[in-house]
């Protein structure tokens, strides 16, 4: 069989974009660089003081900003300089931008009940950059396209029945059977990464299950877990039970 030069290019990019990663333990497929995340990062940032209150509790910023830099310093990423920022929103919830950037929503503060618990979120976050999963997650993305692009003009362009179909149905099919379920992966990988961080950085391992009881009786969005890009509660209290004995915390 004869392959199309368009299938030939899409597998020549995917096996160049492949590396082992020994964080993960398991090879990577990364299309995009850092510098260019970071670029997209810092925007995403600078968007993000623009647009969302921050706080100005000086306590609870100087807690986040002393956690986190412990959390960086034993996750090895300190060789370059970090942003804390607390935002005034009472939703428990974090996240990391690439270049440097760490935000954390006051009601996540308010809800955890000891720097410990902060610890495992701020090192579940570190441990996304460590995993590099956001280049991971924007290529899956870019190849996933292109695919479907490919695979539409091949059906008879977007505007047959043929190039529609696969318009409608590859996205959905993509999305459900390869984009999301990646996405619940990362969030596990980066859960058991940050109780190694975590414990390097001299905070208790077994607070990051106290914290997802916690969320759990938050209650979550009902929505059923194949269809989210996080694990359920459950999955995730499960799993990090399973690491934490097998490591003996």
């Amino acid at each position: 069989m004869r392959l199309r030069p368009s299938l030939v290019l899409i597998a020549g990019l995917m096996l160049s974009g492949c590396a082992y990663n020994a964080e993960l333990g398991r090879d990577q497929f990364a299309m995009v660089d850092e510098a260019s995340l970071a670029r997209s990062g810092e925007q995403a940032w600078e968007q993000t003081l623009r647009t969302s209150k921050v706080s100005k509790d000086a306590r609870m910023n100087a807690r986040v900003t002393t956690v986190g830099q412990r959390i960086i310093e034993a996750a090895g990423l300190a060789n370059r300089p970090w942003d804390y920022v607390v935002f005034d929103n009472d939703t428990p919830n974090a996240f990391v931008l690439p270049g440097g950037h760490i935000g954390v929503n006051s009601g996540l503060v308010r809800l955890v009940d000891n720097d410990d618990q902060l610890a495992a979120v701020l090192g579940h976050e570190a441990a996304h950059v460590l995993g590099r999963h956001a280049a991971e997650r924007y290529s899956q993305q870019m190849s996933t396209q292109l695919v479907l692009a490919i695979a539409q003009a091949a059906a008879g362009g977007g505007g047959s029945d043929g190039g529609r179909a696969v318009a409608s149905l590859g996205g959905a099919g993509a999305q459900m059977g390869f984009l999301l379920p990646f996405s619940r992966k990362h969030e596990l990988e980066a859960d058991r990464i940050g109780v190694d961080i975590m414990q390097r950085a001299g905070y208790r391992p077994r607070e990051a299950v106290a914290l997802w009881r916690k969320m759990q009786a938050q209650g979550g969005s009902g929505r059923p877990e194949f269809a989210s890009t996080h694990p359920s509660d459950a999955t995730r209290i499960q799993a990090l039970e399973n690491y934490l004995a097998s490591q003996g915390w």
